[in-house]
């Protein structure tokens, strides 16, 4: 084999390795949100509501059109989970966690991190020596 054809094959298996983790973390989120009776796109909605968002932000980081974040909010406001607020400008809403959804988020931020293959599988060593892998891969060029 030569040395491009080994780099190509090396590329490709680790490659795949990191669609397997990514695919099983995503599983493992389905799963957790699942018992709470949320789809992944509402429970991410949830985690991200740290502070008061606008909606736009909102689809902005979900990757979403802004007429789905209306969607979205609905149904968790239909929970009592979210409430619209009016921001600084007025013709802006935020997208706000009611006291359910800040004891919703609570439960979520917690059985996330106890369900992750990450934490699971990991020792804290092993996963203090990921993490500067995954940021390097990150790092624009």
């Amino acid at each position: 084999m030569t040395t491009r054809s080994l780099r190509l094959d090396e590329a490709h298996q680790l490659t795949r390795l990191l669609f397997q983790v990514v695919d099983r973390a995503q599983e493992d989120f389905r799963e957790v949100v699942a018992e709470e009776a949320l789809t992944p796109p509402l429970a991410r909605m949830v985690l991200m509501l740290e502070q008061p968002q606008p909606m736009r932000e909102l689809a902005d980081h979900l990757r979403c059109d802004a007429s789905n974040i209306t969607g979205l909010t609905d149904r968790l406001a239909a929970r009592d989970f979210v409430e619209r607020v009016p921001g600084e400008d007025r013709r802006i809403k935020l997208v706000t966690l009611t006291d359910q959804g800040r004891l919703l988020r609570s439960r979520l931020v917690a059985r996330v991190a106890e369900g992750s293959t990450v934490m699971r599988r990991l020792s804290d060593d092993q996963r203090a020596a990921l993490r500067p892998l995954l940021e390097a891969m990150l790092i624009n060029d």
